[in-house]
């Protein structure tokens, strides 16, 4: 397992200087923030990134935050044009030494929290989801009182996007995601690139749009629409987590076994009965996964893939990026190490010592 650490490129506050000094890390994981969804990616500003991680002794071979452009998700002519960019942007990733694209087919909004800062009895904060604020919300107007939306648009233009997602259905929407990986899946093969789908964050409707990357039964879907190594999953522990419903280590057993889960999200999340979740400290007492279970299920599934400690609470008076301080995903990465660590010197242990019989 490969551990990387998330940098917004040159404007974070968190510098590749104290990256660097976290033990154990191989790499970043990085993308063009800045550039309007469907925009080629220019190669010089891909190896622009993977050299100023390179001059900090840090590798880059995935990128994350790959946006799908609403006209693909939607159906709309207008995706035939855009997709021979998303292929050139392929291009250039793999020409650049990318070898991880993690993107997601979330509908309008992409991840989705009702607070950013929300306190917590020890004195830090962290990302949070309410649900019943989230169902009672008319957002019809296209004003979104939220301060956590992944993706934002004027009122006018989400008005209109979530007016055109009201015809859409959950069938539509699958049978768009296959004409869009009917179309990069091959190119991703000849390239040597893996794509990797995140689910939908948090995994259940928000605002009536049609999301349906939830459970274990939309990654097998996923899968089978074209069986391929460049077809793959972002594996988001957190995520998939905030539903009680799904099983974190069982995800596991089933897709990272076969080789088709190529990046991990890592992180605990505390999760209520009526669907409100926090994201947690990352050990499992903090939270309402167990970290150590899902960390034994990607080394029984001999995982060789990257890893990353995805969010963290906000500790130490740090402030900056909700999510993404520095201090507590360091934290996480010691104890996801010491996890990793233990269980395989557990398991050496185990070989070396013979079992006894009685005569």
């Amino acid at each position: 397992m490969k551990m990387i650490f998330r940098w917004h490129g040159p404007k974070d506050p968190i510098s590749l200087q104290y990256i660097k000094q976290i033990p154990g890390l191989y790499g970043i994981v990085s993308s063009l923030y800045d550039l309007p969804l469907g925009e080629v990616w220019p190669q010089q500003r891909i190896q622009s990134l993977r050299q100023a991680a390179a001059e900090h002794q840090l590798k880059m071979d995935v990128v994350d935050s790959f946006r799908v452009h609403e006209e693909i998700k939607l159906g709309k002519p207008g995706r035939d044009a855009l997709i021979p960019q998303y292929i050139e942007t392929l291009k250039n990733l793999a020409a650049s030494g990318i070898k991880i694209v993690c993107y997601n087919f979330m509908p309008v909004f992409d991840w989705t929290r009702t607070h950013m800062e929300y306190p917590l009895p020890d004195g830090s904060n962290t990302l949070a989801f309410e649900a019943a604020l989230v169902d009672k919300l008319d957002v019809s107007n296209g004003v979104i009182p939220l301060p956590g939306i992944g993706t934002k648009y004027p009122p006018a233009t989400l008005q209109a996007l979530l007016e055109e997602y009201q015809g859409v259905s959950t069938e539509q929407m699958w049978s768009n995601l296959e004409y869009f990986l009917g179309k990069l899946v091959p190119v991703a093969e000849q390239l040597g690139l893996k794509l990797a789908l995140h689910a939908d964050d948090p995994p259940r409707s928000v605002f009536g749009l049609p999301r349906i990357i939830k459970n274990i039964d939309d990654h097998r879907r996923v899968l089978s629409i074209i069986d391929s190594p460049a077809n793959g999953l972002t594996l988001c522990s957190g995520t998939i987590g905030s539903d009680l419903n799904n099983d974190v280590p069982a995800f596991i057993n089933e897709f990272a076994a076969r080789q088709r889960v190529h990046y991990v999200h890592l992180r605990n999340v505390k999760v209520a009965d009526n669907g409100d979740f926090y994201e947690s400290a990352h050990p499992t007492e903090c939270g309402s996964l167990d970290m150590a279970e899902i960390m034994r299920a990607l080394h029984d599934a001999h995982f060789s893939g990257y890893a990353r400690p995805d969010h963290g609470r906000m500790i130490w008076g740090e402030t900056g990026v909700p999510g993404y301080g520095l201090y507590d995903r360091a934290l996480g990465i010691m104890y996801l190490q010491g996890l990793w660590e233990g269980i395989g010197k557990q398991k050496s242990l185990a070989a070396r010592t013979p079992v006894s019989t009685v005569a």
